[in-house]
């Protein structure tokens, strides 16, 4: 009996409010057979967010400790939360031949670049920059002071767009969601 092939990691980033999570819940809906990847955060809950689901919700202290027992495959601090990728599950995963899907920032996506050189980079770009700003606030789920953090932060990360292998726009959850699937089966 043959081991089975290491799948391609594929990192899905993009600015805040462009619609990552969107993306990769219809993705996680209609592929079954891609495995996401499910962050740790120092962030505060949204409502109706599930602890586990979206990310693993953990306290600085945690994170630090994570931090510092190497459990973390990346790992950053956004809009003043702290974000990572648990490792273990990452390599489990794609050690047994599951394609694997990362969402996360861009500074975690530089970073698996370096240690992951063949790993896929896609960046997730909004239709426009109005766009992009009317989604944020769309939200309703954050203070206008944490929203021009983040609108702030988003010009910086739309300039980091010729660093990725692919680039889909999205301008349909439906769409992107069925570009990111084919780029992850091949």
């Amino acid at each position: 009996m043959t081991a089975p092939t290491r799948s391609r990691l594929t990192v899905l980033s993009g600015p805040a409010g462009v619609g990552k999570s969107s993306v990769v819940s219809y993705l996680r809906d209609h592929d079954p057979r891609i495995w996401h990847s499910v962050s740790v955060t120092t962030r505060p809950q949204r409502p109706g967010e599930v602890d586990g689901v979206a990310y693993r919700f953990v306290s600085v202290e945690d994170f630090e400790r994570m931090v510092a027992d190497g459990e973390l495959l990346e790992q950053a601090q956004y809009a003043g939360n702290f974000y990572g990728t648990p490792r273990a599950p990452v390599q489990q995963m794609l050690a047994a031949g599951v394609p694997v899907l990362l969402e996360i920032e861009i500074h975690g996506a530089r970073q698996i670049r370096q240690i992951d050189p063949d790993a896929l980079l896609v960046f997730l770009a909004p239709p426009s920059w109005e766009e992009l700003e009317r989604r944020l606030k769309g939200r309703g789920t954050e203070s206008p002071d944490v929203i021009a953090r983040r609108l702030a932060q988003a010009r910086t990360e739309l300039a980091a767009e010729s660093e990725f292998d692919e680039v889909i726009v999205n301008t349909s959850v439906a769409d992107a969601a069925q570009q990111l699937g084919r780029l992850i089966g091949g």
